[in-house]
């Protein structure tokens, strides 16, 4: 009997769950979907470089270490958007205009790449579109937080799904378009439509290491067509900074529209109650209807010293730890992308080009599978739960992977677990931090930085140990990496649970300091 109440309360206590999440959804699907569909840009753009960048090394007819160089100026220029972001975010209106101007340059420069026809113009176009690409990660992370707030984990991880989405897609419709042979006429070999292969699958995974050695001539006619590619995801991408418009123009936010009255009547009203009728019973969800009302928390907010100076030593503890596990976890996405293939080509497994060539795009495509799994997942799992099991997953992964090195069929299974392993680490990381901090939204702008930061500075660093040590040490590297986020995730739970006895006790003590006050007035 005791059985079937508690199953019928589970089951009761799911419903009222999925009705919750669907009707917050319903009261917001405008903006998650805009937002979504800005990541799907981001996707977009993260993939694309490395399949064209031989065929915009003959547009340019640069050298390919030169041409190497636009992969730099993009992931430094990424970091720093990421880092000012944080800045725009300071209203409602600001956030929406910084997306919809960042979502339009993306086409633009899509559409002028082709143009581009010395290495300087090509490096300063990818480096605007990296910018763009870094304000986009951290706008959509932090409105999506804000919107949702505890209930963020399942739609965050949709938003990270779409990355992958469209880092799937970028260099399938790309690659009817690019070059088998040397697209500099008169200097073909009989071997280079096999040499063009191996450095586009190189280069597919952003690896800018050990590329001096190929020699491609820089004189003759250029004959590519890699033009229509970014022509047409120039247009694939209109459509987002579209949305961004129309969201604006329906939230009363464009200068065009600003002598219009506001959606919300009462200016003060900040909250609303979706009530949702379930037999003879109400469910309550409580849902912020217009976001800008509850209030933006920037980067100049975070930082104020008068603030600082009250704050206990775990909220930066937190803040610091959270952003370390991901500048590890990005980190060894980053790497593997970027070092999967030279590890695969070279002894001792020394797989052929077209073979080892797939191994990025089944790493993508597992992490991909794998956010699409958490979203299901993540409302019936806590946060914490997730990223303890995930990163225990990516550290057995990677000891397999040590193990087991010398077998290729392995080497494809361990990438497919990798990618599902970490592939929801970041989404649950934003919201398990922001959980403990009430949703400000400094943490999702510290969070994505470190994640940005941990990409492009630890891929620098597993380039050049391989330089000196040899393939083996990759998956070495990447093991280290992994033990040290786990260790760092570790230390962020003992802070969370001091930060969290801090707040126990202040509210004591408010409430203790309040009580005289409430007695003397009843007096």
């Amino acid at each position: 009997m005791n059985g079937r109440v508690l199953d019928r309360n589970c089951n009761l206590i799911l419903k009222v769950v999925d009705e919750r999440m669907w009707a917050l959804f319903r009261s917001h699907w405008q903006h998650t979907l805009t937002y979504w569909s800005g990541f799907f840009s981001f996707g977009l753009c993260l993939a694309l470089l490395g399949p064209t960048v031989l065929d915009l090394r003959c547009q340019t007819q640069a050298t390919l270490q030169g041409i190497t160089l636009v992969f730099f100026a993009q992931q430094f220029c990424l970091f720093v958007g990421s880092t000012v972001g944080g800045f725009f975010s300071k209203s409602f209106a600001c956030s929406l205009s910084s997306l919809a101007a960042s979502t339009f340059i993306i086409s633009v420069v899509f559409a002028f790449i082709p143009i581009c026809r010395n290495l300087p113009m090509l490096a300063i176009a990818m480096a605007i579109t990296g910018l763009a690409m870094g304000v986009i990660d951290t706008i959509s992370n932090l409105q999506l937080v804000k919107i949702y707030q505890k209930d963020s984990t399942v739609f965050l991880q949709a938003l990270h799904f779409f990355v992958g989405l469209g880092a799937l897609l970028s260099p399938l419709i790309a690659d009817p378009f690019l070059s088998d042979t040397d697209c500099v006429l008169g200097n073909s070999t009989s071997n280079a439509t096999s040499m063009m292969r191996h450095m586009r699958n190189k280069l597919a995974g952003r690896h800018v290491y050990n590329v001096s050695h190929f020699q491609f001539h820089t004189e003759g006619e250029v004959v590519t067509n890699v033009s229509y590619a970014f022509w047409i995801m120039a247009l694939i991408n209109l459509p987002v900074p579209i949305a961004v418009l129309v969201l604006m123009y329906r939230e009363r936010v464009l200068t065009c529209c600003s002598e219009r009255s506001p959606r919300l009547l009462d200016g003060d009203m900040h909250m609303r109650t979706i009530k949702m009728q379930r037999g003879s019973e109400q469910v309550d969800v409580t849902s912020q209807e217009h976001p800008e009302s509850t209030g933006h928390t920037n980067m100049m907010n975070c930082c104020q010293l008068s603030r600082l100076n009250e704050l206990p030593l775990s909220f930066f503890g937190l803040h610091i730890f959270g952003g370390m596990v991901l500048f590890f976890s990005d980190g060894i996405v980053g790497s593997y992308t970027g070092f999967v293939y030279t590890y695969a080509v070279a002894p001792p497994l020394s797989l052929p080009h077209k073979t080892a060539g797939y191994l990025t795009s089944v790493f993508w495509a597992s992490i991909t599978v794998g956010r699409l799994a958490s979203i299901p997942l993540s409302y019936r799992i806590k946060p914490v739960r997730l990223l303890t099991f995930n990163q225990v997953g990516v550290i057995i992964t990677l000891f397999l992977l040590l193990i087991l090195y010398m077998s290729s069929v392995f080497l494809f299974i361990g990438t497919c677990f990798l990618g599902l392993f970490i592939s929801s680490i970041y989404p649950c990381m934003l919201a398990f931090t922001e959980d403990i901090l009430d949703y400000k939204g400094c943490a999702t702008t510290v969070l994505v930085t470190c994640a940005g930061m941990g990409e492009m500075l630890l891929q620098l660093l597993v380039g050049s140990v391989i330089n000196s040590y040899g393939s083996y040490s990759f998956l070495l590297c990447g093991m280290i990496f992994g033990c040290m986020g786990f260790t760092i995730f570790l230390v962020l739970l003992l802070v969370q649970h001091v930060h969290k006895h801090y707040r126990t006790a202040a509210t004591n003590t408010t409430s203790l300091a309040e009580k005289p006050e409430a007695n003397g007035v009843s007096h």
